[in-house]
């Protein structure tokens, strides 16, 4: 009776001084750090965090755990990852620096933030304008404008960290607000700030959302921060529906498309709508969605402290097939609201445009696949360090997509996608000629594109 050889060839291991290059695809967001003038911008912003005589700089050691992050990690000891190919990646630090360098900055995070934020600033503006017709802010106008998504999320945290909290889903942890600069339909989109908060943080906190708008704003490139006019929206869900919000974008003189709970005499408002005014509303793709419709109700309420110019506009749909009814529903059908300044503009093409907004929680999932699951550290401060370098990291996969990726399906690619397909491709590194050369395995199956884009990356010249 013979042995089955089994699925698989059998092989034998060691270990062996070989040229391979693990996580060589990470090239492709060194370069865009290189392009983008990030490197050079978080070292200026942050130099005076570089103790003299140090080895390492401070922004070396964020990029380094930024990039770790964007390649899968979730904690500082990752970035062994890195340090392991000196020869694409160079020094990178040991976990005791990048220990005492988070420390170091913690211990002035809000100066620190607010360096972080300028460099950011600075390479934003450089990403964008070398991405011409790609960049969100093309041809923006009050029509069709730049549109910032807030929203807030549940960070859990597994151990007794400082400011941890119980939070209202009956977790623990914390409740950071985001917000990210929407793509459109091409692409994804990228953080623009992020404000650490305490698990039992409110979700309609007006002071929270004002504080987070105005770090947005002046993150944008080419825009007034203080008045930026209609050709910027913001837009978030019934959290950001108070009269405070409402009255500071107002002020601001933004446009905003913001979520809105509706009066307790909301069934009698209903029936005050004639059949003939309800127009049909329309599914992602445009395509008129059936059993959906949108009204106006500004004329039937009593906006009294709300900006004048405001809008309510009320969606009904009838609940899928074993959705759970409320007491709320009305005549069957389920109603939800949202307020916007916009005066132009079909109600349907309005309340779908507001309904994009669910792109955001896209964008969250992609920051906790980027470093925002965990929380790593125990002090607050240190964690809102850790908020700076999430943010870093979801900012290369941003614009490596915008500047090397456009045009291709890749743009699109969430973070678990690219590491299958281009972070992790097999190569090999050599040196001749002083040069370094990587050589990258040509029957991987997304060779071709891997190489497309790095040619992308290395025709644009660093600042």
């Amino acid at each position: 009776m013979s042995k089955r050889s089994g699925l698989y060839p059998h092989v034998r291991v060691d270990t062996a001084d070989v040229p391979a290059v693990a996580q060589a695809g990470g090239v492709l967001l060194t370069r865009t750090a290189r392009v983008a003038g990030l490197d050079v911008a978080l070292s200026d912003a942050l130099s005076s965090w570089r103790k003299p005589l140090a080895r390492h700089d401070p922004a070396k050691v964020v990029l380094d755990l930024a990039v770790s992050l964007a390649l899968g990690g979730d904690a500082c000891s990752d970035a062994s990852l890195l340090r392991a190919e000196p020869g694409i990646y160079g020094l990178v630090a040991s976990d005791a620096t990048i220990s005492r360098s988070i420390a170091t900055l913690a211990a002035d995070v809000g100066a620190v933030e607010k360096a972080v934020a300028s460099a950011r600033a600075t390479a934003r503006a450089r990403v964008w304008e070398l991405a011409g017709k790609h960049a969100p802010n093309h041809a923006i106008s009050a029509a069709d404008p730049l549109v910032i998504d807030l929203d807030a999320t549940l960070v859990t945290a597994h151990s007794d960290k400082e400011m941890a909290a119980p939070t209202f889903k009956r977790g623990y942890g914390f409740h950071p607000l985001c917000a990210f600069v929407d793509h459109g339909q091409g692409g994804t989109g990228e953080p623009l700030a992020m404000l650490l908060r305490a698990g039992n943080a409110g979700s309609n906190t007006a002071a929270d959302h004002e504080l987070l708008i105005k770090a947005a704003l002046a993150a944008v490139p080419g825009i007034n921060p203080s008045r930026p006019g209609k050709k910027v929206l913001i837009r978030t869900d019934g959290g950001g529906g108070t009269r405070e919000l409402l009255g500071f974008v107002h002020r601001r003189g933004v446009s905003y498309s913001i979520g809105w709970t509706l009066p307790a005499n909301t069934a009698d408002l209903y029936k005050l709508i004639p059949e003939g005014v309800w127009q049909s509303a329309y599914n992602a793709d445009g395509a008129v969605r059936e059993g959906a419709d949108v009204a106006e109700f500004t004329d039937l309420l009593t906006l009294k402290g709300y900006p004048p110019g405001m809008r309510v506009i009320v969606r009904r749909e009838r609940p899928h097939p074993g959705a759970q009814l409320r007491f709320d529903d009305v005549d069957g059908y389920r109603l939800t609201a949202f307020v916007t300044n916009t005066a132009k503009g079909q109600l349907a093409d309005l309340e779908l445009r507001h309904r994009r907004r669910a792109r955001c929680e896209d964008r969250i999932r992609i920051a906790k696949d980027s470093g925002l699951t965990n929380l790593p550290l125990h002090g607050f401060n240190q964690n809102r360090v850790w908020l700076l370098i999430v943010q870093i990291a979801n900012d290369l996969l941003a614009w490596m997509g915008m500047l090397a990726l456009t045009g291709h399906d890749a743009r699109r690619w969430e973070p678990k996608t690219l590491r299958h397909r281009l972070f992790t491709i097999a190569a090999t590194l050599v040196r001749t000629a002083r040069q370094r050369l990587l050589h990258v395995k040509n029957t991987a199956p997304w060779a071709a594109l891997f190489t497309d884009a790095w040619t992308n990356l290395t025709a644009l010249s660093p600042p």
